[in-house]
Order: structure tokens, then sequence, then C-alpha cells
């Protein structure tokens, strides 16, 4: 009996050992490194598709009458659209489908503030968490920020190629009017001897398209507001033009790509090369 107990005796201590060794190796072992979060992502909307966030998912917004590059929020404007800086855009993470050469920093109210395609990117305090999109639209003037924008609705002063400032009804004077640019802040125009979905400028050569090009693009994201079934593309002897309401679109090159600029306004006289916007008429047929 005795040999039979010293046996049970050195298989229990046996299996305690084992037991032991089992559980110190797995104390041993840690949780795999987190994935870094990057500092500006892209987050899938059921509205609205993929938009720009921070690194805790909190959306990123544009300003309409930011077009020209620089911040024209300040103020109270400040205190309900915090802007957003990223910080040393050298170091700067990105989630795949965002291209660092895009980003940039700007100076506004004395701190650094993060732009997108030369847009300044803002926070909206009313979004609580993250996935709130609750500024968009806001005021038909803000608008969440994306990769995407076939066009963008922008929002000032129309200064002609004469140097006068007009007013949207093409009259001397000031105040602001919204206008369509693309998604980099280029103004589009239409021409007032256009037809519905016909080009009547452009010749056969292209050689009249460095003074007005043609706006060529696929239709992608638009703002809220914009009705995607008021656009078309028309054949420009083998390239494909946008239209919107019927009206070919267009860039005026001695804007010369500059953001936000209005100068076809007044070319040749005011009213020939309109401005786009919400309340452009149909194009006649």
């Amino acid at each position: 009996m005795k040999i039979f107990s010293t046996s049970r005796m050195l298989v229990a201590l046996g299996l305690l050992m084992a037991v032991s060794f089992s559980c110190s190796d797995d104390d041993d072992k840690t949780d795999p490194t987190p994935t870094p979060t990057n500092d500006v992502q892209l987050k899938d909307n059921a509205t609205l598709g993929k938009i720009l966030t921070d690194k805790n998912g909190k959306t990123l917004y544009y300003f309409s009458k930011d077009a020209s590059g620089a911040s024209a929020c300040s103020g109270q404007c400040l205190v309900n659209w915090p802007i957003y800086s990223a910080g040393d855009l050298a170091a700067i993470k990105l989630d795949a489908g965002l291209d660092k050469a895009d980003f940039a920093t700007i100076t506004t109210n004395g701190q650094s503030q993060t732009t997108y395609k030369g847009w300044p990117l803002y926070y909206y305090k009313d979004d609580a968490v993250a996935g709130d999109v609750k500024g968009e639209n806001v005021g038909t003037i803000w608008f969440v920020a994306k990769t995407d924008y076939t066009l963008m609705i922008a929002s000032g002063q129309l200064v002609g190629n004469d140097g006068k400032s007009y007013k949207s009804d093409y009259t001397e004077g000031t105040g602001a009017t919204q206008f369509f640019t693309d998604g980099k802040g280029r103004t589009l125009y239409a021409f007032a001897k256009d037809k519905n979905n016909k080009n009547n400028y452009t010749k056969s050569d292209f050689s009249n398209d460095a003074t007005w090009p043609i706006y060529t693009a696929d239709l992608k994201s638009l703002p809220t507001g914009v009705d995607k079934a008021l656009f078309s593309t028309i054949d420009v002897f083998g390239k494909k033009q946008l239209t919107y309401k019927g009206w070919p679109l267009y860039y005026f090159g001695p804007d010369a790509a500059t953001r936000g600029a209005t100068k076809g306004v007044s070319v040749p006289t005011p009213g020939i090369w309109p401005i786009v916007n919400l309340q452009s008429p149909i194009a006649p047929n």
C-alpha cells in the first residue's frame, strides 16, 4: 500500500508541475501589437459613400466660402466649426486611397490647419460621436470632405477679368454668389450661345479650347442638394464634355487654374459666360 500511495503521489505531482509550466508559458505571452490608427481615414457612410475622417473617426468638412484655399471662417464660425490639423505632414499616416500630395497646411487664426485638395478641413461641433455627419449641407455651404467630388459648391465675390466686382445678376456690385467648381475649386462656366446639350463654341480642331477648355469628367460624387439626374455628357469632336441642365461646362483659360477665380464672368461682356449654380435655368433647345 505504501508503494502504491507513493506512486500515486508522484503521478499527481507530475501533473501539477505540467499544469504549472503550462500556465507560466501562457502568462509570458503578450497580446499582438495594435495596428496604428492613420491620421486621416476613409470611412464608409451609408448615405454619402466614402468620407474623410480624423484618426478617431470624426467627420471632416469643407466650407464653400474657402474656394480660394484660405479659410473664410472666423469668430463664432470657428467655435461651431473647429479647424482640423493633422500636425506634421511629413509624418502623416493615411488610409489607402488617399494621396499625401493632396494634403497641405495653412495658418488660420494663428493655428495650423490641414487642407485637402486645397480645401481647408474642419470638424462640426454637433457631431457628438464618430460617424456623425450632422454638418452635411448646413446652410448649403458646409459639406463632408470626400475624395471624388466631380464638382463642388463655392461661394464668394465674383471678380471679372476687368477687375470689377459683380453680383449674381452680372451688374457691378459686391455680394457673395454661389457657383460650381470642380473638386479642386476651379470655376466652371456656361456659354450663353450654347443650346441644350449642344456646344456652339469649341472648334473641331480645338484651336480655341485653350481659352475656354471643355470640362471632361466622369460623374462621381456631388454635394447634397445637387441632382445627379441634371447632368449628362455630350460628344465634342471625340471628347466627352459634362453638361448641367443641358449647359455644356467649361473652364476659363485665363483663370490659370486658380482656385475660386471668376475672371470669365466679364468676358467679353458680363453674362456671355455665366457661372453655373443651382439656380441656373435649363438650357434652351
